[in-house]
C-alpha cells in the first residue's frame, strides 16, 4: 500500500472536522494557555485516529455501493487499490491507537471516543439507511467532537455552542444528501435513505436549519450572559461573517450543486475559506486582543 493510498484510505483531509475539538477552549479565551492547547492537540490526534478507523469501516461496508457511484468508486477499497484485509488491519491499528490515547487523556474522553465509534458503527450498518436519522447522526458526530474538546481541556461547553454546532452539522448533512440526491436522479442509485428525501424537502430543510442557525447565533451575540462572560459587547460584529458564510454555502448547495462533500467544499472554495478565516480572526481579536 502506497503512502498516497494510505492517506486516501484514512481520509486525512477530513481531519479538518476534528478542529471542532479546539472550539470550547477557543471561545473560553483559553487557547493561548499552553497546557490547554497541548491537551486540545492531543485530543485532536486521538479523535482523528478514531474517526479515521470509522471512515475505513464505512468504506469496507459501502464498497459494493460505492462502485456504482461516479465519485466514490475512486475510493481505495471500492476501486481495488487497497485490499480489504489490509484495510481491516489499518482499521484495527487506528482504533487501538486512538482509544489508547483517549484513555490516557481522560476517562471521559475515552467514553466519548467509544460512543463515537458505536454510533458510527450503527450508522454504517443500519441507521444511514433511515432518512432524517442519518443526518441527525452526522450532527451528533460533530457534537461529540465539541464535547470531547471540552472534557479534554477542562472547559465547560455552553448550551449555545451545543445548539449551534448541531444546527451547523445538520446544514452540512442535509446539503450532502442533496448533492447525493442530485447525482442519484442522474441514474445512480446507491443509498436507501435517499428514498425518504426529495429536492423540495431537502431545500426547505436546509433553509429552515440555516435560518434557525442564524437566529441562534444572533441570540448568542446579544445574550447578556455571553457578553459578561467574554467581557465584550461587540460580538454581534462577527454575525456578518456567519450570515455571509451560510449564504455562500447555500449558494454552493442550491445553485451550483457542489456540496456532496462539505469537507471538499471548504477545502476548495476560496470564498468560504476567506469568510471562515475572517470570522476566526474577528473572534480572536475580541477574545484575545484584550490580553
Amino acid at each position: 500500500m502506497s503512502i498516497r493510498s494510505f492517506l486516501r484510505l484514512i481520509r486525512i483531509e477530513h481531519w479538518v472536522k476534528n478542529l471542532f475539538l479546539f472550539i470550547p477552549a477557543f471561545f473560553a479565551a483559553r487557547l493561548d494557555e499552553w497546557p490547554v492547547l497541548q491537551q486540545a492537540m492531543l485530543g485532536f490526534f486521538a479523535f482523528s485516529l478514531i474517526a479515521s478507523s470509522v471512515y475505513v469501516l464505512n468504506d469496507l461496508v459501502d464498497a459494493p455501493q460505492d462502485r456504482n457511484h461516479p465519485d466514490k468508486r475512486r475510493r481505495p477499497i471500492a476501486s481495488g487499490e487497497v485490499n480489504p484485509r489490509r484495510a481491516m488491519f489499518v482499521l484495527a491499528i487506528l482504533l487501538l491507537g486512538g482509544v489508547l490515547l483517549a484513555a490516557w487523556l481522560s476517562p471521559a474522553m475515552l467514553l466519548i471516543g467509544l460512543l463515537y465509534v458505536a454510533t458510527n458503527a450503527l450508522y454504517s450498518f443500519w441507521l444511514k439507511h433511515i432518512a432524517i436519522v442519518d443526518v441527525s447522526l452526522i450532527g451528533m458526530g460533530f457534537l461529540l467532537r465539541v464535547l470531547a474538546g471540552g472534557v479534554v481541556t477542562g472547559v465547560e461547553v455552553s448550551q449555545w455552542l451545543i445548539v449551534m454546532t448541531f444546527l451547523l452539522a445538520l446544514i452540512l448533512g442535509l446539503a450532502k444528501r442533496r448533492g447525493e440526491y442530485v447525482i442519484a436522479t442522474g441514474g445512480h442509485s446507491f443509498r436507501r435513505a435517499l428514498e425518504g428525501y426529495n429536492l423540495s424537502f431537502l431545500d426547505v430543510s436546509i433553509t429552515i436549519c440555516s435560518t434557525v442557525a442564524i437566529v441562534a447565533y444572533l441570540m448568542y451575540c446579544f445574550s447578556p450572559e455571553v457578553s459578561l462572560r467574554l467581557g465584550t459587547n461587540n460580538i454581534f460584529y462577527t454575525a456578518f461573517f456567519v450570515v455571509v458564510g451560510i449564504l455562500r454555502y447555500l449558494q454552493l448547495a442550491l445553485v451550483f450543486n457542489r456540496t456532496e462533500s462539505p469537507t471538499r467544499a471548504l477545502l476548495r472554495d476560496r470564498f468560504l475559506q476567506l469568510i471562515l478565516l475572517a470570522w476566526i480572526g474577528a473572534f480572536a481579536w475580541l477574545l484575545y486582543g484584550r490580553h
